[in-house]
C-alpha cells in the first residue's frame, strides 16, 4: 500500500493541484535564456537608437526583457507535476494544455544537472527518459536540490517494489558506495594536456561572422589589416630588414603562442567538464558524477548497455591511457551520444568497468583477423584514373603549372598510406558470446557487443565487391552497428547463421530487468 499525501520539501501542501517548480527557477530560467534575446534585444536597440530621445531604445530593450519575462511567469504559473501510484504526470501549457504521465516502469534514468547559477540558488534540473528514443521525456526546470534526489529516490523506491513508499516524507538516499573508477585533479590535468584544442579560434571567428555588423570594420578585410600594421610602421621591408634568426624567432614565438593557446583550451575544457568525476556501480546501475561549473549527477541501468568502445590515440596509448564509452539504448540523448564511463584511463581500470557491465575483455584465445586486402586495393585503383585525368585536364585546359601538378600527386602520395594503415588497423573478432571490431590508427576504437544483443544482420555487397566475392556484414544493435568489411562471402554467410542462432536460443522473457545473464 502507499502513501500518497503529496507535499513538496519547502512545506506547501500541493494535494490533487499537483507540485509547481521552485519560484527562484523562475528567475534562473530567465538570466540563462538572456542569450535567445541577443537577435530581439538588438533589433529593439539598433530599430530605436535614430530617435532623438535616448530613452526610447532602454523603453524597447526593457519591453522585450519584461516581455519574456511574463511569457515565462505564465508558463511557470500552468506547470506542475503530480506524483501518483503508478507514474509521474506533468502538465504544461499556457493556452494549449499538454499532459504527460510517465510510467515509473518506464523510466529508466533520473540524472539530476546543475548549471552555475542554479547551483548558487541549490536548485537542480531533474531530466526523466524512457529510452523511448526521444531523449529527455520530461524535465523539470527547476526544483530544489532536496526535491530532485527525492524525487529520484522514490522512482528508485518504485522500480525496486518496496512494499510502501512515503510520497510526502523526505527519502534518505542510499549511502553512495565505494567508486570503481576516479579521477582526482591531477589526472583531470593530465588529461587536459592530452586534449589540445583551437576550438577557441572557430568560436571566436563564428562571434566575428555573427556581430561584424557592430565592427567599425570589416573584420575580414585583410587589405585594412596591413594598412594598419603600415601606420605602425611593420611593412614587408621592416621585415626583411631584421634578418632571417629574427623572423624565424618571431615565427617560433607565434608558434609558440598557438600551441599554448590550444593546450591552455583543452585543460580549460577538460577540468570544467571532468572535475571530480566519479563512477559507481549501484544496484540501479551505473551512477557518474562530474563537473565544475556545471554539475551532472547522471545514473544509466546496466541492462541498458548495448556495447562498450575503448578509444585511445597513438600518443596516448604509448603513456598507458584509453577511454570507455558505453553505447547505450538512447543514443540521441541532448548530453552526448555515448554515456562515457572512463574518459582517461588504463586498461587494467577499464576492464573491470567493463566486466561490471555483462562484457567481457578478450582473452588470449581471441584471433583476430584482417579483411581481404583486395577491397583497399581497389579503391586505389579507382581513384588513380580520376587523379591522373584531372592532372591532364589541369595541364591542358586550366594552364597548369607543375606545382598544381604536383599538389595532386601528394594526394595520390597521401591516400596510398591512408588506404595501407586504414587495412592494418583493422580487424575483428567472434568468439562464443561477442563481436569485436578494432578500427582507426589516430583515433584507435575497439568496439565490444554481445551477440545476443544484436536485432538485425545485413549482408551486402557492391558491384566491384561481389566480383571479387567479397561482403560486409552489418550488426545492428541499439543506439548503434558494428560492421565486418571485406570479408568472403562464405565466410559472412557462415557468420551471420552462426549470431542468429545466438540470439534466437535466448529466451528474453526471462531476461531480468538487471541485466543478469541467467538466461
Amino acid at each position: 500500500m502507499t502513501d500518497f499525501d503529496s507535499q513538496d520539501t519547502n512545506g506547501e501542501k500541493t494535494g490533487d493541484d499537483g507540485t509547481k517548480l521552485h519560484i527562484l527557477g523562475l528567475f534562473v530560467g530567465f538570466v540563462t535564456g538572456l542569450p535567445q534575446l541577443i537577435f530581439p534585444i538588438f533589433a529593439a536597440f539598433f530599430g530605436t537608437r535614430g530617435s532623438d530621445n535616448p530613452l526610447i531604445s532602454i523603453v524597447a530593450v526593457s519591453a522585450v526583457l519584461l516581455f519574456s519575462l511574463f511569457f515565462r511567469w505564465l508558463s511557470w504559473m500552468r506547470f506542475q507535476y503530480h506524483i501518483g501510484e503508478y507514474d509521474i504526470r506533468i502538465e504544461s501549457g499556457i493556452v494549449s494544455r499538454k499532459a504527460r504521465s510517465i510510467p515509473f516502469e518506464r523510466i529508466q534514468d533520473v540524472s539530476i544537472e546543475q548549471k552555475p547559477l542554479a547551483r548558487l540558488f541549490a536548485l537542480g534540473e531533474v531530466k526523466f527518459e524512457t529510452g523511448g528514443g526521444d531523449g529527455d521525456d520530461a524535465k523539470l526546470s527547476f526544483v530544489s536540490i532536496e526535491e530532485a534526489n527525492r524525487l529520484r529516490e522514490l522512482v528508485k523506491a518504485h522500480k525496486s517494489g518496496r512494499a510502501r513508499v512515503s510520497h510526502s516524507g523526505p527519502l534518505v538516499p542510499d549511502a553512495d558506495p565505494a567508486p570503481i573508477f576516479a579521477m582526482d585533479e591531477k589526472r583531470v590535468f593530465v588529461f587536459g594536456l592530452y586534449s589540445f584544442s583551437l576550438v577557441i579560434f572557430a568560436v571566436l571567428g563564428g562571434l566575428a561572422q555573427q556581430f561584424d555588423f557592430l565592427l567599425p570594420f570589416e573584420i575580414w578585410d585583410f587589405r585594412h589589416w596591413i594598412g594598419a600594421a603600415e601606420e605602425r610602421g611593420v611593412t614587408v621591408d621592416n621585415l626583411n630588414g631584421i634578418g632571417w634568426a629574427a623572423q624565424i624567432f618571431l615565427a617560433l614565438v607565434a608558434l609558440g603562442g598557438l600551441v599554448f593557446i590550444g593546450f591552455a583550451t583543452g585543460i580549460i575544457r577538460t577540468v570544467l567538464r571532468e572535475h571530480g568525476f566519479r563512477l559507481e556501480r549501484t544496484a540501479k546501475g551505473f551512477r557518474r558524477r562530474r563537473g565544475l561549473l556545471t554539475l551532472t549527477d547522471a545514473v544509466m541501468p546496466a541492462h541498458r548497455v548495448q556495447a562498450a568502445v575503448i578509444q585511445t590515440g597513438p600518443i596516448r596509448k604509448r603513456r598507458g591511457w584509453h577511454g570507455l564509452k558505453f553505447v547505450s539504448l538512447a543514443q540521441d540523448s541532448k548530453d552526448e551520444t555515448n554515456f562515457v564511463a572512463a574518459p582517461f584511463a588504463t586498461l587494467s581500470e577499464i576492464w573491470p568497468i567493463v566486466h561490471a557491465a555483462m562484457i567481457d575483455a578478450p582473452d588470449a584465445q581471441t584471433r583476430f583477423q584482417r579483411g581481404a586486402i583486395n577491397y583497399w586495393t581497389i579503391q586505389i585503383w579507382l581513384v588513380v584514373p580520376v587523379l591522373l585525368g584531372a592532372m591532364v585536364a589541369l595541364m591542358i585546359w586550366a594552364d597548369a603549372t607543375v606545382l598544381r601538378a604536383m599538389s595532386l600527386l601528394l594526394i595520390l602520395a597521401v591516400f596510398m598510406p591512408y588506404l595501407w594503415i586504414d587495412w592494418r588497423t583493422y580487424s575483428y573478432a567472434l568468439d562464443g558470446n561477442q563481436i569485436y571490431v578494432k578500427r582507426g590508427w589516430w583515433n584507435e576504437k575497439l568496439s565490444i557487443a554481445s551477440q545476443i544483443k544484436v536485432q538485425t544482420v545485413e549482408i551486402y555487397q557492391g558491384p566491384i565487391t561481389r566480383r571479387q566475392g567479397l561482403a560486409s556484414v552489418n550488426f545492428g544493435i541499439s543506439g548503434g552497428t558494428l560492421e565486418l568489411i571485406a570479408i568472403p562471402l562464405e565466410t559472412a554467410q557462415t557468420i551471420c547463421e552462426r549470431v542468429m542462432d545466438q540470439v534466437a536460443a535466448v529466451d528474453y522473457a526471462r531476461v531480468t530487468a538487471s541485466g543478469s545473464r541467467s538466461l
